[in-house]
């Protein structure tokens, strides 16, 4: 299944979604407490889905999923499709993320990264859903301070 991996964690933690679990320094994770909020399978997430996770990373296939005028964590902007053949491996899936997802940021946010208060995370391929056919990164934006109200493309800071 796709690993979540937040940009600014990458050598600290890592986020583990989508059938997976969560890392983090060994701290037991909380069950995330039902929200009411429609969940969509991680592998069919797209450009344009608003993440409602309140921050609780954990053990599943599936994500809150909201309409990005309500309050919520992150928003999806950005698809990588990597090469079909057999799996680069961990590292090079996280590099390609890490350009990838870092090039498509200004594009969305009208700032480059470097520039910008926001911050990006991604879900990758694994080695076991690379062998299902997922071979997609998916790059997703959020302000570390606050959750999001409305859409982050063009907020240029």
């Amino acid at each position: 299944m796709p690993r979540l991996l937040p940009a600014a964690a990458l050598a600290a933690a890592c986020f583990v979604l989508a059938g997976c679990s969560a890392l983090g320094g060994g701290v037991a994770t909380p069950t995330p407490t039902p929200t009411g909020v429609p969940e969509v399978d991680v592998l069919e997430l797209g450009v344009g889905d608003c993440l409602d996770t309140h921050g609780k990373p954990g053990i599943t296939a599936t994500v809150p999923v909201v309409d990005c005028d309500l309050e919520h964590d992150s928003e999806a902007y950005a698809t990588i499709i990597l090469a079909a053949g057999s799996y680069p491996g961990d590292d090079a899936v996280r590099s390609a993320a890490v350009e990838g997802c870092t090039s498509n940021f200004v594009t969305f946010a009208g700032i480059a990264y470097e520039e910008s208060t926001l911050d990006y995370a991604y879900y990758f391929p694994t080695l076991g859903s690379w062998a299902e056919g997922d071979h997609r990164i998916l790059c997703l934006i959020l302000d570390p301070a606050q959750r999001v109200t409305g859409t982050l493309e063009g907020a240029a800071r």
